[in-house]
């Protein structure tokens, strides 16, 4: 087993990091830049930046959010993704021109999979990462038990989680970046059915990311789900645990981190 990554994540919306429950009721939690400066200082291994208001917004990222704290990172020379609102390769150069490691598509990708594509033609696969947002749907109601959602959460798209993490896979994406929308913010742990679904689906690495509240969940997503790597948000942007504590809590399970 490779080392495993840990990622905070920061979400962004109007200049400030801001974290809520299911996609909703966001409250404020930190200055994006402060806290990339004091992620950086604990250890993270990567760096995820998510300007979630972006494609509800129909905007491109806010390049100048990111400009800032891209300068934090580069520092550290630690991995640095950011995502939301990117809709071509023009807004893929222009945050790679920023200092950007790699670029998190969505919404983008599923309304034109060729984007993933071209993008990783032009740019290398190791710099493209889909994000890809699900639900569980009751069954008898003839919906995809797991199903892709876009636009922030909000939008329901009628395919399947599984197929479209294998299409992304084979239309040339280096990473998935795989979100709970039922257990983001909850802290009640990730949505293992759904990464182990797509981690055994796919041979590109897989980043949980939703609903990590204690230590054991994050153990859970790598040794039950097989993810890569684990992102989490609250229990970092509110001082409950440490980076430094998941990685000693996770050595001591046997889990490699860097």
């Amino acid at each position: 087993m490779k080392p495993i990554k840990i990622i905070p994540c920061l979400d962004v919306k109007d200049g400030r990091v801001v974290k809520g429950i299911r996609f909703v009721n966001l409250r404020d939690a930190r200055d994006p830049v402060e806290a990339a400066a004091s992620y950086c200082r604990e250890g993270a291994d990567e760096l995820a930046f998510l300007d979630i208001a972006a494609s509800v917004e129909g905007r491109s990222t806010r390049l100048e959010w990111v400009k800032k704290v891209a300068e934090v990172v580069r520092l550290r020379r630690i991995p640095f993704t950011v995502g939301g609102g990117i809709r071509n390769l023009e807004d893929m150069e222009a945050l790679f021109n920023l200092g950007v490691s790699k670029v998190s598509i969505n919404t983008a990708a599923v309304k034109n999979p060729d984007l993933i594509k071209e993008a990783s033609e032009k740019f290398g696969k190791q710099r493209i990462l889909v994000a890809i947002d699900g639900r569980k749907n009751p069954e008898g109601k003839g919906l995809s038990r797991l199903e892709v959602l876009v636009k922030g959460g909000a939008e329901p798209t009628g395919l399947d989680v599984v197929e479209w993490a294998k299409k992304v896979e084979a239309l040339g994406a280096g990473e998935i970046l795989l979100t709970s929308k039922d257990a983001d913010g909850t802290k009640d742990g990730y949505d293992l059915e759904m990464t182990k679904a797509v981690a055994e689906a796919v041979s590109i690495p897989v980043i949980a990311s939703g609903g990590a509240g204690k230590l054991e969940h994050l153990y859970e997503a790598v040794a039950e789900a097989g993810a890569s790597a684990v992102l989490c948000a609250s229990i970092f942007h509110f001082g409950e645990i440490s980076i430094k504590e998941v990685k000693e809590y996770l050595k001591s399970k046997g889990v490699p981190v860097k």
